[in-house]
């Protein structure tokens, strides 16, 4: 299977055959060394969305790979160590712990999903070392002051961020074909239910005649859709908006493809633009709108295809959104050892990631800049597009301008009262 195609089967995806795969070449707890500076992984590495933790972490090995290469940080080797929660935010919070307490980790990359992260956030708060939280999308992590802790960072996209995008460009759709009933389909936990209100708010700043007729909300890593379906079925909304991810949205495509639900249904999604996603449905329905994820044609840059390449010699697929951020994240935390001279202290670290701009395979302009005021990051893609039934499987991406999406983003926050 080469590069460019990047494809698996949904048994693979689904089954998170992928979580106990070795990576030769690539050891993800190597030999200890006396100068080797330890990074804890919490992360997913079970279950049906395993990919989410398998992904992370080959990201964060290509970039240790490429640094340990060139002779690491002053002569230290970066050795990444990774523990699986399971998914379960209990268990996360347990591992980082672990990882701090027994392993020497003194730095952590948190490649939870949401409902993981919240609980290695309070860790983090607890112990003080440097966290780089890279695959929670939820905006209350870093847009609620009252949950800022000094040595957290968010290196992955923001909820809000996605919703003003989103919300502009469903609008223009909705305007264009008179989409004007719709429902929702989103996981029942936090991300979930945040990330669609945000979706479904702008939408209607953007367009008012937009109404919500109904709303599903699955439970999280549910097996079956039917229910939801058929509901959508008896509805008959004209548009569907969902923040399913991984393999849910996998078998909820796949369930919905049965009962030919998108043929008469605009639907818009969150989560559908991760390559792995887009090959490992069978029949992929073309006209399908989603946010951008991850595209090694998009951003169209050298250093893009590059990363593409390095991270496919390592997982064997096309990289996920989460495998970008947290490759992001590696560079922001290598950058920082340099400028401390590999000092690992937490405050010592942050103080040079706040406000930090990099340059980045990954970003719209030149730059990626780690806000100083919320700790997360600002100037990557925020696109949609269209499907297509072959690769890239999405085309014709619609961008928003970063000022705009700050100004809505700032009213937003003062309507929260986080600003």
């Amino acid at each position: 299977m080469s590069a460019a195609s990047g494809g698996f089967s949904r048994r693979t995806f689904v089954g998170g055959a992928l979580a106990g795969a070795a990576v030769t070449g690539f050891p993800h707890i190597a030999g200890a060394q006396a100068k080797a500076i330890r990074v804890g992984m919490p992360t997913i590495l079970s279950g049906r969305v395993a990919i989410l933790g398998t992904s992370s972490r080959a990201a964060v090995q290509l970039a240790f790979k490429e640094i340990n290469d060139a002779g690491g940080i002053g002569g230290r080797r970066l050795e990444l160590i990774d523990r699986d929660s399971k998914g379960r935010p209990d268990e996360a919070a347990k591992v980082t712990r672990d990882l701090i307490n027994n392993d020497g980790c003194e730095i952590v990359i948190d490649g939870e999903a949401s409902s993981g992260s919240f609980a290695v956030h309070e860790v983090i708060r607890d112990l003080g070392v440097l966290c780089l939280h890279t695959c929670s999308e939820t905006s209350s992590l870093t847009a609620d002051p009252k949950l800022h802790v000094k040595t957290a960072f968010r290196c992955a996209r923001q909820g809000i961020h996605d919703a003003v995008a989103g919300g502009t460009y469903a609008s223009q759709i909705s305007k264009t074909k008179g989409l004007k009933r719709w429902m929702t389909c989103s996981p029942d936990y936090a991300y979930g239910r945040d990330n669609t209100a945000e979706f479904i708010e702008f939408a209607k700043i953007f367009d008012p005649a937009i109404e919500v007729v109904d709303q599903v909300w699955p439970k999280l890593f549910a097996p079956d859709y039917t229910e939801s379906i058929t509901k959508m079925l008896q509805v008959k909304p004209q548009a569907v908006y969902s923040a399913l991810w991984g393999g849910d949205l996998v078998a909820f495509i796949e369930q919905g493809n049965l009962y030919r639900l998108f043929a008469n249904v605009g639907f818009f999604s969150g989560g559908l633009g991760d390559p792995p996603v887009l090959t490992a449905i069978k029949q992929l329905p073309p006209g399908l709108n989603t946010a951008y994820r991850y595209n090694r044609n998009y951003p169209a840059k050298p250093a893009n295809v590059a990363y593409a390449d390095g991270f496919f010699k390592i997982a064997n697929h096309e990289s996920t959104n989460w495998g970008w951020q947290n490759y992001l994240a590696a560079s922001f935390l290598i950058e920082a050892l340099k400028r401390t001279n590999g000092r690992t202290e937490g405050a010592a670290l942050a103080g040079e990631i706040k406000g930090m701009k990099i340059a980045s395979p990954f970003a719209v302009d030149d730059v990626i800049t780690m806000r100083d005021s919320d700790h997360t990051i600002i100037g990557y893609p925020v696109a949609w597009g269209r499907t297509i039934p072959k690769a890239p499987y999405v085309e014709d991406f619609v961008p928003v301008e970063w000022s705009k999406i700050v100004e809505l983003e700032t009213q937003w926050k003062k309507s929260k009262g986080y600003a």
